[in-house]
């Protein structure tokens, strides 16, 4: 079971915030508190990015009311938010 969980997450290989759109909600750090913290003007930053699993980053993006979390596969594909 954990091996076709895996093989449905995606691969993520970039993540980005979006410091424009981002309006401190800070629910990728409640999802993914390895992975995204708030800095001194309360905006989204990444500490780690391979701090938490690729389904619970992607979690994370997913989360944010303003979709601020953009998140990229190994091609460079964006993979959040969908087009």
């Amino acid at each position: 079971m954990a091996d076709e969980q895996k093989k449905d997450a995606p691969k993520i290989s970039k993540i980005e915030v979006d410091r424009d759109a981002c309006i401190s909600v800070a629910s990728c750090v409640d999802i993914a508190p390895e992975v995204f913290e708030l800095d001194d003007e309360g905006k989204a930053v990444i500490k780690n990015p391979k701090g938490n699993p690729d389904n619970t980053i992607l979690e994370a993006a997913q989360s944010c009311p303003v979709n601020a979390v953009i998140l990229y596969d190994e091609n460079g594909k964006k993979i959040w938010p969908e087009e």
